[in-house]
């Protein structure tokens, strides 16, 4: 007879997961706060400035350890592309995006994150996916689904309309957000394939360097006529947690999680993105927030239990 017991993650992997999800719930917390400093701060500018602090912060993770073997070209030529998609892309599109729409746009847009993951892991990398991952997918699919549908609810019930030049600018933000939902996803993969040669820290700031060398001109450019000395004391204060938080401790957390588990499964816990983003966009800037939300949320939030829950398996 075959009998069937339960297989629990084991420390390391549970470990992983807590990396994981630490990681895109910090990344949606300074999605949601990046308006804040967008207000500020133009946009290569604040870029600039990210990078320059966390380059000073990492300053000691440069050095390859003696443990690690020298980069061959390829793992150079990929941590040139994870930092122009996943850093200097990325920052771009979703701060454009964002100053263009909402916070909790963004986390809306974001929650696609899962489902092209494990799309592009699939063909990139041939990884399997197995029935729990594509469930948990699914879910992220469904919450969008429910987001859009009660929108247009909302529009038919009489629901106040923007006008046609805020609406084209909303509707380019979105398609920022969209992009930086492929530069992101394309972050996890390519991010997937460094942690097998290179540790966290190293990555972390490699490509954190990159992300400075690509931004300096334009951050250069923005800074000859911005006026310092009208930034506040609250807002420099920010500005350092968005640095440390989005360039040195969100992508040490993710390739810590990234190395225990696969690119697809991995995907699946960039829901807590749009899920943190959300929440900041309520708490903390004031936006409405409806049930049929609620309820995408708690699917995408379903969606990680799916994929993270212990498997039954024939001994």
């Amino acid at each position: 007879m075959t009998s069937r017991h339960t297989h629990f993650p084991s420390s390391s992997a549970r470990w992983a997961y807590a990396c994981l999800a630490a990681s895109m719930a910090l990344v949606g917390s300074y999605v949601g706060l990046s308006k804040l400093l967008v207000a500020v701060f133009p946009i290569f500018l604040l870029a600039w400035l990210r990078f320059g602090i966390a380059a000073v912060a990492m300053a000691g993770w440069v050095r390859r350890p003696t443990s690690e073997a020298p980069m061959s070209r390829h793992d150079r030529v990929l941590l040139f592309f994870e930092s122009f998609l996943g850093n200097f892309l990325f920052s771009v599109c979703m701060l454009y995006g964002v100053a263009m729409s909402t916070a909790l746009a963004a986390g809306v847009v974001m929650a696609a994150l899962p489902g092209v993951v494990a799309l592009m892991s699939r063909v990139f990398l041939g990884e399997r996916l197995t029935g729990r991952v594509l469930a948990g997918i699914a879910c992220a699919v469904g919450g969008i689904a429910l987001v859009s549908w009660s929108k247009q609810h909302g529009a038919a019930a009489g629901d106040a309309l923007p006008s046609a030049a805020e609406a084209s600018r909303m509707a380019l933000g979105n398609v920022l957000l969209v992009g930086a939902v492929f530069c992101e996803a394309s972050y996890v993969v390519i991010g997937k394939k460094l942690s097998g040669t290179l540790g966290p820290r190293r990555i972390s700031a490699l490509v954190n360097l990159w992300g400075l060398a690509l931004v300096t001109p334009l951050g250069l450019w923005q800074a000859l006529s911005f006026d310092f000395s009208s930034v506040t004391l609250p807002t420099w204060t920010l500005l350092l947690f968005y640095a440390i938080a989005a360039s040195m401790v969100t992508v040490w957390l993710w390739m810590t999680g990234l190395r225990h588990v696969p690119a697809a499964r991995a995907g699946v816990f960039t829901v807590m993105l749009p899920v943190s983003a959300a929440a900041v966009g309520v708490l903390l800037l004031g936006e409405s927030f409806s049930a049929a939300q609620v309820g995408a949320f708690a699917l995408a939030l379903l969606g990680v239990l799916l994929a993270t829950w212990p498997e039954r398996r024939s001994a």
